[in-house]
């Protein structure tokens, strides 16, 4: 019969097992003996989490149970999804801690860029990505697949005016930069701000006018020009890794 996978992937499903904000309701795994399982279950173990013991299954019965393209790596997991996280929260959390790293996407909807975004966010140090409702794919299984384990870590939070989150950030103290090929200066030549958002448009479009206009500087990377457009999701990578250098710098 059908088995319900709500993650799959071994990044995914072995970070959900280890979170103590999930709850799972069954694991699925073609070998379940597998050590990176084995490893995360018993950590899992160690942090008084309760985890079903993962139900050994085919590996068609895996495929009938995730989307067509999906790699599933021989596992997948029915876990339930994480809370909503509001921005007011993730404000309120780098309020205390002095200092915070926010990217916002606009009109990105790709979920293998988001994805790959929310992975890249994690391994910088990022505290959130905000999206807009209206065309963000909530956190689906392709998103945490792509993420590598990333989605577990950083919270996406969903907006539905991205013109008004970026004032009520900016009332919080945080410097808005767009990314944007029309900067005048690269990130690179930018300040070091305690609350960074950064803005990032989809390849193409871009950023909307109205967001642009919203924020309080427009960088650019330093790339040859004749070669200016990087996918989004490596833009992101490599505007986080410049944000990240600069805080350690202080």
């Amino acid at each position: 019969g059908r088995i319900r996978v709500t993650l799959y992937g071994m990044h995914a499903v072995c970070a959900a097992i280890r979170n103590p904000e999930r709850q799972i309701r069954a694991i699925y795994a073609v070998e379940p003996d597998d050590p990176a399982l084995v490893s995360a279950l018993n950590d899992a173990l160690d942090e008084g989490l309760d985890r079903p013991r993962p139900t050994r299954v085919e590996k068609d019965t895996l495929h009938k149970s995730v989307p067509r393209e999906a790699v599933h790596q021989g596992i997948g997991c029915d876990a339930t999804p994480l809370e909503d996280i509001y921005l007011s929260d993730v404000l309120l959390k780098i309020e205390a801690k002095g200092r915070g790293v926010i990217v916002m996407l606009d009109q990105v909807t790709d979920p293998h860029n988001i994805g790959a975004i929310l992975r890249s966010a994690a391994a910088f140090g990022a505290d959130a990505v905000v999206v807009q409702s209206r065309n963000a794919p909530e956190i689906n299984a392709l998103i945490a697949k792509t993420a590598c384990g990333g989605a577990e870590i950083v919270p996406m939070v969903t907006e539905t005016n991205l013109a008004r989150a970026i004032e009520t950030m900016q009332k919080s103290g945080f410097f808005a930069l767009a990314l944007d090929e029309r900067g005048r200066g690269t990130l690179a030549d930018a300040p070091d701000y305690d609350k960074t958002l950064l803005v990032m448009g989809a390849e193409g479009p871009g950023l909307r006018a109205l967001i642009r206009e919203k924020c309080d500087i427009l960088v650019r990377l330093p790339t040859e020009s004749a070669f200016s457009s990087l996918n989004v999701s490596n833009a992101a990578a490599i505007s986080l890794y410049g944000i990240a250098i600069k805080s350690k710098k202080k």
